[in-house]
Formats: C-alpha cells, structure tokens, sequence
C-alpha cells in the first residue's frame, strides 16, 4: 500500500476521476492519505482581458468547492488547487509533497499523443514516484 496517494483531478467530460479515485482507494488502503490536486492552468492575458474580474475567483472557489466535496467522500482525503502548467505542476507538487504514487485519469488520445493524453504522458514521463494510468 502506498502512504500518500495523488489523484490529479481534470473537470474535463472525457476523464474519469471516479475510476481514478476508486483505485486510490485501493492503493491507499485504510492508512494512506490521498490529495485530490486541480491544477488551473494560466488565461493568457489577451484572453483575460475579455473576461469579468472576477471570473477567476469564482471559478477558483467552485472548484475548490467541489474538491472538498469529493474529499469529504473518501476516508483521509483532502482537495488541494493550484496554478501553473498541469503536467510539469503535477510532478513538481508530487515530488514536494512526499507523494508515492500518482493515480491519473487519461483522456483518448490524439494524433500526437498515440497512447495517452499529453498530461498522462507528461506525468508518466516525469513523476520521480510510482503512476498508474486509469483509462
């Protein structure tokens, strides 16, 4: 069984966060803790410039909000949000946050990406601990 668990977290419709969390849970085991990350990756700022101030903090605080509410649902789980680029921000969290294994969801891939999505792949590539891939 793993100590500490990272289940990166993508609101996006082709991922499978629910698969992902279930084996988590299963590769924590009841001692193990588990971090449901959502990185926000940045708005280039042409595009911000569009948007309503305060856009950011209410996208920020619903997903937050949300994360809580899948952690609550899962014994020693905790939703964490962060900002930065999501594969390179991933491993980078992993490795500073004592993390042993990253349980990551991958989209279907495309053309450029023949096996897994370009965060799954990033993260598979990168991660200085164990990863598995729920597809």
């Amino acid at each position: 069984m793993y100590k500490h668990v990272l289940v990166p977290i993508s609101f996006e419709e082709d991922r499978d966060a629910a698969g992902a969390m279930k084996a988590a849970q299963l590769l924590a085991g009841s001692d193990g803790r588990i971090t449901l990350l959502h990185v926000m990756e940045q708005i280039p700022t042409y595009a911000i410039s569009y948007m309503p101030q305060e856009y950011l903090v209410e996208s920020r605080s619903a997903i937050e909000a949300e994360l809580a509410d899948m952690a609550s649902k899962i014994p020693h789980a905790q939703g964490v949000v962060i900002d930065g680029h999501a594969g390179r921000t991933i491993t980078d969290w992993a490795a500073g946050n004592s993390v042993d294994c990253i349980v990551i969801a991958s989209h279907r891939p495309g053309m450029s990406d023949l096996l897994l999505g370009s965060t799954a792949h990033q993260v598979v590539r990168h991660a200085t601990c164990a990863v598995h891939v729920v597809r």
